[in-house]
This record gives structure tokens, sequence and C-alpha cells, in this order.
């Protein structure tokens, strides 16, 4: 009785500390963050440590309630979207999507978010960086495609994320300008099938990170992802990718409260 109570305690304790240093702000411009261009975008992925598991569960509750603490703090220059790959992926269990206006403040997100009483628990997976940019191709297109483009996906919920990483070869980056369009538009053309229930975001990590790409996607219906998957594996541009996924990265979208409601499990 008496270990309980002191348990008891200590999370009472540990809440008390995190609601009174976290004050209440407004939230950045998440549409504005995720769809212009000019944005900095970071996937960070962390797996628990084995002492996570361990402790007990008021503890655990305890350290999740400073997790959400130091989300909310950040939330005023950032939209941090969390996503559950326990399960589904062995590389993580946990990824962040963060966007901001300057790395910096990113950075210091994360570096609030590993030395918090959560963070000491995490064991960095990976962390990828990207620049949402203008699209290159597309305003050279056909009209008809560029029309087809822009056809909204299916309305409802799309709960699968994948996210796959890329690097090409030197062969691509040696082709002029007229050929890797040719070949973008053969891309672009097998990807309308899926427009509908697969959403798609680019991010250009050149310069960034040891990759050129992250590619990023949400969809209801993972039968329609691998057929994208495997249609655009037969046209010209993928023999110049020198790395595809390793890791490609598949989850579920998961707000903060559920993602704290299962880890506290």
């Amino acid at each position: 009785m008496r270990s309980l109570i002191t348990t008891l305690v200590r999370v009472v304790v540990l809440v008390c500390v995190v609601l009174a240093i976290v004050p209440a702000v407004e939230a950045a411009d998440r549409d504005k963050l995720l769809s212009e261009p000019g944005v900095y975008g970071t996937f960070a992925s962390y797996s628990l440590d084995e002492a996570w598991g361990k402790q007990d569960q008021a503890v655990r509750i305890a350290q999740l309630t400073v997790l959400k603490g130091v989300v909310e703090q950040h939330r005023e220059k950032l939209a941090i979207d969390l996503y559950l790959l326990r399960g589904l992926s062995d590389h993580a269990d946990v990824l962040f999507r963060i966007h901001a206006t300057e790395l910096r403040e990113t950075q210091q997100f994360l570096l609030d978010l590993q030395g918090s009483l959560f963070g000491k628990h995490l064991k960095t997976a990976g962390v990828m960086h990207g620049l949402t940019k203008k699209p290159n191709y597309v305003p050279g297109m056909p009209e008809n495609l560029k029309t087809e483009l822009k056809i909204p996906s299916e309305p409802g919920p799309k709960p699968y994320v994948i996210v796959i990483p890329i690097r090409k070869n030197a062969d691509w980056w040696g082709l002029d300008q007229d050929k890797r369009a040719a070949m973008m538009q053969e891309h672009t053309e097998a990807t309308v099938p899926y427009l509908k229930t697969v959403k798609r975001k680019l991010y250009h990590s050149s310069g960034l990170d040891d990759l050129d790409f992250i590619t990023y996607f949400e969809t209801s219906k993972l039968e329609d992802f691998h057929s994208l998957v495997l249609a655009l594996e037969k046209v010209k541009e993928f023999q110049y990718n020198r790395r595809f996924g390793h890791p490609t990265l598949l989850g579920t979208v998961r707000s903060l409260d559920e993602i704290i409601e299962i880890l506290a499990q």
C-alpha cells in the first residue's frame, strides 16, 4: 500500500510540474506549414528501451504526460504529427513528423524531447530532413495531366502512413533536363490511377541529408499503395534509384492522446 501511495504521489507531482511549466500557446498555422514550399520536414523515429516496460504503469503515464507537455510547448512554431510504428515496423516504435520554417526550431524540440523524463527511454532509430519545394516538372506537363493531378482524394480518414527515402544515382543527375522531365511525366502518369486513395508529399533532401528525397504517403487502402509501387517500378525513372527505402517505415496515423494511451499499457 505504501509503495502504491508513493507512486501516486510521484505521478501527481510530475503532472503538476508539467502543467505548471507549459503555458497555453497559440498553435502555429498548420495548414500553411503543410502546404507551402520552403518548409523543413523532419522525420524522427524512436524505439523505447527495455526499461520502459518495466516501470509501473502510473510512472509511465506521468512520463507520457511530460511528452504531451513538450509537444504542446512547441506547437506555437511547429506542426508536429505522431505515428505508431510498433507492430507494423521493426525499425522503431514511434515516428514524429515535424514541419518548421526554421530547422533550428525542430532541433530545439528534439533536444527537449530527448532531455525529458519520457525521452530518457527513447533510442533514436533514424532522423531524416527534407525541404518542400514547388514542383519542378509539373509546370511543363500536358494540361490534361495537370488537371488530373488536381483531382481531390477520396474523403474520409487515411489511417496508414508509409515513409520511403530515395537516393538517385549519378547517371540521373547527369541527364539533361528534358530527358528527366520526360521520365518524370511517365512517372506521374503511372500515379494517376491511385491519386484518389493515396495521398503523397515530397521532400527534397539533397545537401540536408544523405538522401535526395523523402516520400510520404497516407492511404486507407494499402493494396492500392502496393499497386502504385509496382507501377512505379516499371517506369524508366525507377532504374535510376540508388536507394529506395532502407528503411521503409509503415505505421498508423495517431493523435498524441492515442499514442499516450497505447504506450501507457
